[in-house]
């Protein structure tokens, strides 16, 4: 299956799954206040299916898979026979209103939990926090950092694993530009402090982060040994063999697996003479290597992979696994940490602390669901609990188009008591669609920018 379609798919997959998070929140606190529900859709446009269920609700899945909705009765939207009055969502409480609107949001939270908690007790294979060598006349290599040291915690805060760790020193950075660390290398623990170059700011572009202070993850020394041999490969066509250990290319000698690679990559379609180890003798072959398109151009590759021995990460992958109550624990704990964070990123980014090209749109958020998908259940399941937190929260800001928007209105009625007029609605929904507009447009522009990057 093609990258394309897998992402694709996966996309589908787990905007449909939090969408109908979100919309059945609404759509069962509405049903327990006794409000009428007129139809439940997943997706926007041209239906493609739809059933009337046995509670007289139109279910609905339609063509355009970017959100989803729940039709309320409501006199403000057309005629109410007179013994259905009562269930209209226009004449309810304010309070009641405010608990369908927060209902969507609210479970989006509770949807991020649940994944949590099925990772923790299912087990999630987790990275140490452990450095490789600093990058020269970095601010990790002026702050003493070593190639081993593991990260034990960022300002205070503990950290187990090298997700934990850069968020730590994203929010570090953001907030001051100077990152302190508590760093173990063996045989004690000692505290550093990087800071960041003056263009900090440059630091939260996707990616720049670590290589901006000058800090790399350990990586252990790979032999330059050959693992899988694709049948159909020029490395098999060349008389290549699993085991066959790289000596020497044209007469240099290869000292690693990464310098192997990066090798063949920059000579498509060459033929260079190998001279390799083989059952302790050495062997000259010519090995043609083949081509394939990158983004930046031709790229040489052979089709073979690399033999890792056993046990080559055991010191640096762990994995975080408790028992039920534990996990449950871990997970709201895990929710609350991730809810913070997207809250305080979003008003950085805002704030313009943050780049703004943080922000992902659909392209985006279909290759890392699809890339996400390929890695496995647990790590799918991560990536669904970001975004339904994110959708969460992005739900509740105060944009007359979303739920908080609308639970502004509430508290307003609440304050003012009375609601407010149609005009102020009706001028807010146009600003709601004028931002949205705007923050999708900008969604669009990042996602082509990366692809074209």
């Amino acid at each position: 299956m093609s990258a394309f379609v897998t992402s694709a798919l996966a996309f589908i997959v787990a905007i449909g799954i939090l969408v109908a998070v979100h919309e059945y929140g609404h759509f069962w606190v509405a049903r327990r206040l006794g409000i009428r529900v007129l139809r439940f859709s997943i997706g926007f446009g041209r239906p493609i299916w739809r059933r009337i269920g046995r509670d007289d609700v139109e279910y609905v899945i339609s063509a355009l898979p970017l959100g989803g909705y729940v039709k309320l009765l409501d006199e403000r939207e057309g005629p109410v026979p007179p013994d259905q009055v009562s269930q209209a969502f226009n004449r309810q409480s304010p309070w009641r209103r405010i608990a369908v609107l927060v209902a969507g949001p609210l479970f989006n939270f509770i949807f991020a939990v649940v994944a949590y908690w099925g990772m923790f007790a299912v087990g999630v294979p987790a990275v140490r926090a452990v450095l490789g060598d600093p990058l020269p006349e970095s601010a990790a290599a002026q702050a003493g950092v070593r190639s081993g040291d593991r990260i034990t915690a960022v300002a205070g805060e503990p950290v187990e694993t090298m997700t934990d760790a850069y968020l730590r020193i994203l929010e570090d950075v953001v907030a001051d530009g100077v990152v302190s660390l508590q760093l173990d290398d063996g045989g004690g623990v000692r505290e550093t402090t990087l800071v960041a170059p003056e263009d900090g700011g440059d630091l939260t572009e996707p990616g720049a982060l670590f290589p901006g202070l000058g800090l790399t993850a350990w990586e252990p020394d790979i032999a330059p040994v050959l693992g899988e041999v694709m049948k159909d490969g020029s490395a098999a066509a060349s008389g290549l063999m699993a085991g066959d250990r790289i000596l020497k290319a044209d007469g240099e000698p290869v000292d690693d697996w990464p310098a192997w690679v990066s090798y063949v990559r920059a000579r498509p379609g060459q033929t260079v003479e190998l001279e390799v180890e083989r059952d302790g003798g050495r062997q000259r072959l010519n090995l043609a290597i083949g081509t394939t398109q990158a983004p930046d151009g031709p790229r040489g590759v052979i089709g073979a992979a690399v033999h890792l021995p056993e046990g080559l990460y055991d010191d640096v992958v762990t994995e975080q696994r408790y028992g039920p109550l534990a996990a449950l624990s871990e997970a709201v704990s895990k929710t609350a940490e991730m809810s913070a964070l997207t809250v305080r990123m979003i008003w950085r980014m805002v704030s313009g602390d943050v780049a703004l090209s943080n922000l992902s749109g659909p392209i985006n958020i279909a290759q890392t669901a699809g890339a996400t998908a390929s890695a496995g259940l647990t790590v799918f399941l991560s990536f669904l609990a970001i975004v339904s937190i994110s959708l969460g929260i992005l739900n509740l800001l105060p944009v007359p188009m979303l739920d908080g928007g609308q639970i502004a209105y509430q508290v307003a009625e609440l304050v003012k008591g009375s609601p407010v007029s149609e005009r102020a609605q009706l001028i807010g929904q146009q600003v709601g669609i004028v931002l949205l507009l705007m923050l999708m447009t900008f969604a669009f522009y990042n996602d082509i920018a990366r692809l074209g990057g």
